[in-house]
């Protein structure tokens, strides 16, 4: 799906409103990861997607022929810049979530994974007769979707 714009002016405003709801988007999701709620981030994840698609397929084409927005208004061009940094801005933001969950869940697994390894080697003791008791055998970690 592609912009259908009319001039330069209605392209680029349309980029500016596109750009706008993105941002927004984002910041909920980079919020959600923040106040550890990742559950939150799927309630907008199809217009989100499909905006994103939108977003990067517009400006594939418009750095590929400029002329698309140079005969918009300055100020117009200006809003639009604004509008691109304040997206970049917010993608930066939801990169450090990201990372932080990300680390938060590794650790998580890798602690869980230690402790059922410590458990495992200190169950080693003498069963009837002398004999070593047998080891128990591997046991799956279930990790829950929504967590």
């Amino acid at each position: 799906m592609a912009i259908s714009a009319t001039d330069a002016a209605d392209r680029v405003e349309q980029l500016i409103l596109l750009t706008e709801r993105l941002t927004e988007l984002v910041a909920q999701d980079a919020q959600a990861f923040e106040q550890r709620r990742p559950q939150d981030v799927g309630q907008n994840l199809e217009e989100t997607s499909k905006l994103a698609n939108i977003y990067r397929h517009e400006s594939a084409r418009v750095r590929a022929n400029p002329a698309l927005v140079s005969g918009a208004p300055l100020e117009q061009r200006t809003r639009l810049i604004r509008a691109t940094e304040a997206f970049d801005a917010v993608l930066a933001r939801q990169g450090r979530a990201l990372d932080a969950a990300k680390t938060v869940s590794e650790g998580l697994v890798r602690a869980i994974a230690e402790e059922v390894a410590a458990q495992r080697q200190s169950g080693a003791g003498y069963g009837r007769g002398g004999v070593a008791a047998p080891q128990p055998s591997a046991t799956a970690i279930t990790l829950n979707k929504r967590a």
